[in-house]
């Protein structure tokens, strides 16, 4: 029996699903299988969307015929995992605290720890990039220390400030843009996650590694 399976999701693609879970061994899995579907230029294939534990294949259907892709996504999804290609380690600084992070002493009263304990929890990782989406260069990052796992936020805030990083249970990421969100804000990172007009326009893959550096950090939100 696989432990994987596909579905068609609507008129113009297919999901290939691993055990639902976050798992960077099911995530390797998943970044290595979209690679591969990449790889292999399918004609007709639109776009290639790697999730935790899924990806989702784009086609246009006027060019592609679904049984054919079908059978090579079941060839691919069973084969052995292959290389993902070249991942990168991106350090991000991060302000924390004060006006930049109005959530971190919440975190730390809910850790029963110091902010700066916090901060050390936070920046020890080297992180994961499990996916990019939510927001146009949005990353999904894990695994945050358990010990300041806090849930997001029962109301979400109307306008979180770009480059926001903040923590929502075992994962933590930056906001790209400013917009709604429940995340836990613990700082600010001078970084620009989504461009447009750069090739490739996310600063962020699949299977990358993020490590936090604190550039300072202040007490009070």
């Amino acid at each position: 029996m696989p432990d994987w399976r596909i579905r068609v999701a609507g008129d113009a693609a297919v999901t290939v699903e691993l055990e639902p879970r976050i798992d960077p061994v099911i995530n390797a899995r998943v970044v290595a299988l979209a690679a591969g579907v990449c790889a292999a230029r399918h004609p007709g294939v639109r776009d290639v969307v790697p999730s935790y534990s899924a990806v989702t294949v784009y086609f246009d259907p006027l060019r592609t015929d679904l049984d054919r892709l079908w059978a090579a996504l079941e060839e691919m999804a069973a084969a052995p995992v292959g290389d993902a290609g070249p991942t990168r380690e991106v350090v991000v600084g991060v302000r924390y605290g004060g006006a930049a992070g109005p959530d971190l002493d919440e975190v730390a009263a809910f850790a029963g720890c110091s902010i700066h304990d916090v901060v050390r929890r936070h920046t020890a990782p080297q992180y994961r990039v499990y996916m990019v989406g939510f927001l146009p260069g949005f990353p999904y990052l894990g695994t945050v220390d358990a010990r300041i796992a806090m849930p997001r936020r029962s109301s979400p805030r109307l306008a979180v400030p770009a480059g926001s990083v903040g923590i929502a249970g075992t994962q933590t990421g930056i906001y790209p843009t400013t917009a709604p969100g429940g995340w836990r804000l613990i700082g600010l990172a001078a970084v620009d996650l989504f461009d447009a007009g750069r090739e490739p326009p996310s600063l962020f893959r699949p299977g990358d590694t993020v490590r936090f550096e604190a550039v300072s950090m202040e007490t009070g939100g």
